[in-house]
């Protein structure tokens, strides 16, 4: 890795001892890398939502006299559902080897027993980074053919300076599994980004369910969204496929969530949050 490749990277270095995490963000400032830092599993989440990181380094016991690291990993299966191609490096004071399994199999990229060897934690962390930064371009570059190749598909024209960050982040979301919010007034073209951002996706094949929730009264939001049975209520004649389910493997776009009720909110932040 060159040293302007390292100062572009930004790394997320979490651990709930402070000497640790700042021994860790020493050696690695050291070595060109962008350093942040959390203290606990809401600290990180909050921080892969704020921005975009090349690497998270973390430990995998937060709470107080807990060693077996079932926070850890239920934090990391968190992690791989907001961003599958994030590497993650998990380190503990408390290795063994069904643990190191454990963690590999729910998606870390490398497993380091504390105390570590500067060495070799600096080399996991430059193979990862790498890889990760070459797997991310390399779905750019597919995406933005796709973009080129987009005969047929719902394409957004736009050639204006303005609106080229736009396009570069429809085409570098659009590969992952990520939930994308997009906000802009009436007649902007959501649905035309959102139906870029399906073609993009590995869902591409199959269906994308556009549904103006904001239109939907509160005595025919479930049954739309979630489906019913019969007899479920008075006029449920036959059972009724929600829109979550139809959507099931492909693409749900939920249009004007500004309309709803609060009581309506919830009950959809609820399922979202599932």
């Amino acid at each position: 890795m060159t040293v302007a490749t390292a100062l572009r990277a930004r790394v997320l270095i979490a651990d709930d001892q402070p000497d640790v995490v700042e021994s860790l963000r020493l050696l690695l400032k050291n070595e060109g890398f962008q350093i942040e830092t959390a203290a606990s599993p809401g600290a990180i989440l909050s921080a892969l939502e704020r921005r975009d990181f090349d690497l998270v380094l973390m430990d995998l016991n937060y709470a107080r006299d807990t060693t077996s690291g079932v926070e850890g990993l239920d934090l990391l299966s968190r992690i791989q559902a907001l961003d599958s191609t994030l590497p993650v490096v998990t380190m503990t004071a408390w290795g063994s080897v069904e643990l190191a399994v454990e963690v590999m199999r729910r998606g870390a990229r490398d497993f380091v027993q504390k105390p570590w060897e500067n060495a070799r934690l600096l080399s996991i962390v430059r193979t990862q980074v790498e890889l990760a930064q070459a797997l991310r371009q390399g779905q750019r570059l597919e995406a933005e053919n796709q973009l080129l190749r987009s005969e047929g598909r719902a394409t957004l024209i736009a050639e204006s300076p303005a609106m080229k960050p736009a396009l570069q982040l429809i085409a570098r979301v659009g590969p992952s599994d990520a939930n994308v919010l997009i906000s802009g007034e009436h007649g902007t073209g959501k649905e035309v980004v959102a139906r870029m951002l399906h073609s993009l996706s590995p869902r591409a094949q199959n269906s994308m369910v556009a549904v103006n929730v904001g239109g939907l009264s509160e005595g025919v939001f479930e049954s739309e969204l979630f489906g019913h049975v019969k007899g479920a209520f008075t006029d449920a004649r036959a059972d009724r496929v929600g829109r979550f389910e139809l959507a099931d493997r492909g693409t749900l776009f939920l249009d004007e969530i500004a309309n709803l009720s609060l009581n309506l909110q919830a009950k959809l932040l609820r399922v979202l949050d599932l």
